[in-house]
């Protein structure tokens, strides 16, 4: 008996399980609030960064808040189809659930290293901290989904007939 569990699954399900609530939470505190969820720990690097360094007013800050909520909460969408389609064994056997990881995954290192530069550039070590180790978590598990080998499936077993079926050949021409 073969398990259809493979390590990169249950890798993103683990991450699927930080990502969704911690997440959505910063998202939900930016919608409920755009400057003050902007200025909250999670995105103060992105913040800063963006007054400090770019001069964006408020009137803009408030809409780079919106697009980074957006963002991220995109991400938190895309983790939680992967773990509906992962609850479904034939999808899981099937191997056909892997796109929503990797785009969960590539969407979520890219604002995860923006947000990290961001944070070096501002001076923000626990912010940069933060964001360290989110895109550490998220590339480890591209890594491990693009070396892990392809979900290989039991070849099909085809029951040979007990005798062959022959028939003579015979011709209706008189």
């Amino acid at each position: 008996m073969t398990s259809s569990w493979r390590i990169s699954t249950v890798n993103g399900a683990l991450l699927a399980l930080y990502f969704i609530p911690v997440w959505t939470f910063v998202a939900f505190k930016i919608v409920a609030s755009p400057v003050h969820g902007l200025y909250d720990l999670a995105n103060v690097s992105v913040a800063l960064f963006l007054s400090d360094h770019l001069h964006v007013v408020a009137m803009d800050l408030v809409r780079f808040a919106w697009l980074l909520a957006l963002g991220k909460m995109t991400v938190v969408v895309f983790f939680a189809v992967f773990l509906v389609m992962t609850t479904r064994a034939s999808v899981r056997k099937s191997g056909s659930f892997d796109e929503a990881l990797a785009l969960a995954l590539g969407i979520g290192s890219s604002i995860a290293f923006a947000s990290m530069v961001m944070a070096s550039q501002v001076g923000e070590m626990a912010a940069l901290r933060l964001h360290a180790t989110e895109l550490l978590l998220l590339l480890g598990g591209a890594i491990l989904m693009a070396t892990e080998p392809p979900f290989q499936r039991d070849p099909p077993v085809r029951p040979w007939p007990s005798q062959p079926n022959v028939q003579p050949f015979t011709s209706s021409s008189s």
